[in-house]
């Protein structure tokens, strides 16, 4: 029951990672069109968002505290 719910949650993660980067290159599209310094901010958040869940899906074990496999 276990390993399916970290399975579950490792696909939550994936989903948030490509929406981030998704989200980011929008902001930043629409930022290079029109100049709004929001946009600039949403997309460097965005990036920001999109690294920390990764560092986060690569060390899930270690944040969990699972033993090794």
């Amino acid at each position: 029951m276990i390993l399916n719910l970290i399975l579950f949650h490792r696909l939550l993660i994936v989903c948030a990672i490509l929406f981030c980067a998704a989200f980011a290159v929008w902001e930043f599209v629409y930022y290079r069109r029109d100049g709004d310094t929001l946009r600039l901010a949403l997309a460097v958040l965005f990036g920001i968002l999109t690294l920390a869940l990764g560092w986060y899906l690569r060390h899930l074990a270690r944040v969990l505290k699972l033993p090794p496999s």
